[in-house]
């Protein structure tokens, strides 16, 4: 037997670490959307451990992260609030998320 095949897929194991997005979640952005100006999306892709999410960022840097669940979600949200949507593995994050994130040192993740 080899390392590989030592033990079998269990069909009842979920395949995430996470939860999938919710309507909390498609709420959250789109207030954010609504109360702050020149936001931007950054999407990033599914992963093992969570769904697909989107970064949004406002004009001042300030950002919140939340689950779309798909592509095509944080597509049509963008296109509602004509707000520009990009792939952050090919864009990276601006630079004012990044300052924004050096002056408010309390919203680093523990």
């Amino acid at each position: 037997m080899g390392w590989f095949s030592r033990r079998a897929a269990d069909p009842t194991t979920p395949t995430k670490l996470d939860r999938e997005a919710n309507r909390d979640d498609l709420a959250a952005l789109e207030a954010f959307v609504t109360s702050r100006r020149g936001v931007e999306f950054y999407l990033e892709p599914e992963t093992t451990a969570t769904d697909t999410t989107v970064v949004a960022v406002a004009h001042d840097g300030e950002w919140i992260r939340r689950r779309v669940g798909t592509p095509r979600v944080a597509g049509k949200i963008a296109q509602k609030h004509a707000v520009p949507l990009y792939e952050a593995g090919r864009t990276g994050y601006p630079e004012r998320m990044r300052a924004w994130n050096r002056a408010h040192p309390e919203r680093r993740a523990r």
